[in-house]
């Protein structure tokens, strides 16, 4: 597949000071990919920013008018994780822009890695938390359902549970979303036993794996889990929230994921996505806050998507995330043949 980045200098204006989520994530990145082989193979595709129509596809007008009126103020928290500076509120708009864009490069035959800022996964409908204001993923996903798109999967690998993506498709049968999260960890959600509701009971796909958890048990979770589902749902897309903060170096993650990891995974995203979606994949950063690590965790996604290939995985992995990865498979039979 033919690979793209997507960026913006101006992310790092969204000023939040002495932070995880600083204004250096995506610059570090970028700087890394410069240094390595695969540079020259990428397309760098630069975003427009998301309309305040997109964001209303997903988020209230009060929560859209609070981010709004908090970086017009001069800046602000709005909760003890999640600030907004002068110029966040374009920023957010810029970082929603960067994950449609990426559905945009479809077209030209690309597959993307938005690295974008702020993140978005933890912002619910009408709340900002977890360093995210609007839902970048979310908002791309719902401006292809409106746009006609019957059928997409959101897969989720970051560290913590996507809530806000999760809470936006609750009871939306249109949208399959999967996340894989440590737990217990923040934001506290995600347990088995949220699977939607009303049409949508069985749409939403929760993994919570111990801390610990390696490039093995990832990977037996796709197996056993993630992939019958997503080949049942047979999605006409795929997005994926690109959480690195699983990487074994990530100081806000406990799990023991590697850049092999990232790649197994990416690659079994490609595959499906090859198979039914006519290569309509994009990935879409969220989390990732050692800058070494997640520049390398990256990388390997990205020649994941590139060269259709991925280290082989151990064949066994830990007995806590086997346990744990038993229990999504009971529950979701429920609702999949698995």
């Amino acid at each position: 597949m033919n690979a793209a980045i997507i960026w913006d200098e101006a992310y790092a204006e969204h000023a939040t000071g002495a932070h995880p989520e600083g204004a250096d994530r995506i610059s570090a990145v970028v700087d890394h990919l410069r240094t390595t082989d695969l540079w020259p193979r990428l397309t760098v595709a630069a975003p427009e920013a998301a309309t305040e129509d997109d964001i209303l596809l997903v988020h209230t007008r009060l929560h859209l008018n609070t981010v709004k009126r908090a970086a017009a103020g001069g800046g602000s928290w709005l909760d003890p994780d999640t600030h907004v500076s002068p110029r966040s509120y374009e920023i957010a708009l810029l970082s929603a822009g960067g994950a449609i864009e990426a559905t945009r490069l479809w077209d030209r035959g690309l597959v993307s890695f938005a690295l974008i800022r702020p993140p978005g996964h933890h912002a619910t409908p009408d709340r900002a938390m977890g360093f995210c204001l609007f839902d970048n993923v979310a908002i791309a996903a719902a401006r292809l359902l409106a746009e006609g798109f019957e059928r997409i999967a959101i897969i989720d690998w970051d560290v913590h549970h996507g809530n806000g993506t999760q809470a936006a498709f609750y009871d939306e049968p249109r949208v399959l979303f999967v996340s894989l999260h440590q737990w217990p960890h923040y934001p506290g959600s995600g347990f088995f036993n949220e699977c939607g509701e009303g049409d949508a009971l069985g749409r939403t796909v929760n993994l919570p794996l111990p801390s610990g958890s390696t490039n093995a048990d990832y990977a037996h979770a796709f197996e056993a889990v993630v992939e019958p589902v997503v080949r049942q749902f047979a999605p006409q897309a795929i997005l994926v929230s690109a959480g690195q903060d699983i990487h074994r170096d990530d100081p806000l993650g406990s799990m023991l994921v590697t850049e092999a990891g990232f790649a197994d995974m990416a690659l079994r995203c490609v595959r499906l996505a090859r198979e039914f979606c006519e290569d309509r994949l994009a990935f879409v950063l969220e989390g990732g806050y050692d800058r070494d690590a997640t520049a390398r965790a990256v990388e390997a996604v990205l020649r994941a998507v590139a060269d259709e290939t991925a280290p082989a995985m151990a064949a066994e992995g830990t007995e806590r995330a086997a346990a744990a990865i038993a229990r999504a498979r009971e529950t979701q039979a429920a609702y999949w043949a698995l």
